[in-house]
């Protein structure tokens, strides 16, 4: 039995049910359990917090059932036996059955969580702290009322956010978009009812490209920027003072920072 930690969150206990390779280097893991009829979320870019189990664990060691003492209790496990705690977006929630999907970006040399995704299989277990309310503060993707113009720009690791996003957004919503690819057999199509113009670049980065493009014209843009932190920090200074969009009106997320694992990163913020 799970334990709420802090409304609107809780910890959820899900098992893979299988496994879709979607290109060179992304994957699939879809994940059900009885949990996942306390899991609920209308967010488009939602996040959520992964813990997996190391090498020759069956579970993740998680001491949710501690109640709001989890965090420290967590700390303080030894390294090799602490759960493996990754972020992740939320790619598609599906009822009847209760099913999630969560898709990996695996990496050479490969990370822990790499590692797992790469081997992962029909009855592993892990562990997730995730939205048991739909509208939560892990929702980023928040366009005003009035916006006239989307755009969007992600690399790999922000995908799932971009795709769930363009598959939301209504017919007539204009919509511009830059992804980037490490290879090209990561390129997906992307399905929409707006108005949408999807830019991949393969193998280097998109930031110039979008500093570079002509936008159309809007008077009330949104934008959304999201993957490595000093990437989505220049197109933000981009937006701002280049472009004169107001700052209230762009959402920028760091999902990683070059040289740096997760640990590392929060550490730094």
């Amino acid at each position: 039995m799970t334990t709420a930690v802090v409304a609107p969150f809780r910890f959820f206990s899900l098992q893979v049910v299988r496994t879709r390779r979607l290109g060179s280097s992304l994957v699939r893991v879809t994940f059900a359990g009885e949990d996942l009829r306390h899991f609920f979320s209308d967010g488009r870019d939602q996040s959520l917090s992964l813990f997996l189990p190391h090498p020759g664990q069956s579970v993740p060691a998680v001491p949710f059932e501690l109640g709001d003492g989890w965090w420290q209790a967590w700390r303080e496990l030894p390294d090799g036996v602490r759960a493996v705690m990754r972020s992740y977006t939320l790619r598609a929630l599906r009822r009847d059955p209760d099913e999630i999907d969560i898709d990996f970006v695996l990496h050479t040399p490969a990370g822990p969580a790499s590692a797992w995704a790469s081997g992962a299989g029909a009855g592993d277990r892990v562990v997730l702290l995730g939205p048991a309310l739909a509208d939560n503060r892990a929702i980023r993707f928040r366009p005003p009322a009035d916006t006239d113009l989307i755009v969007l720009w992600g690399d790999e690791t922000a995908l799932p956010a971009v795709a769930s996003i363009l598959e939301s957004l209504p017919a007539g919503q204009r919509v511009r978009v830059w992804l980037e690819a490490s290879d090209a057999r990561n390129v997906q199509r992307l399905a929409t009812a707006a108005d949408a113009e999807v830019t991949w670049v393969v193998g280097e980065s998109s930031v110039d490209a979008l500093r570079e493009a002509r936008l159309p014209a809007a008077e009330h843009p949104y934008v959304w920027i999201a993957g490595e932190s000093g990437c989505v920090k220049a197109l933000r200074r981009h937006f701002v003072q280049e472009r004169g969009v107001d700052r209230r009106r762009i959402t920028f997320v760091g999902y990683w920072r070059q040289g740096m694992n997760e640990e590392q990163l929060r550490a730094s913020e």
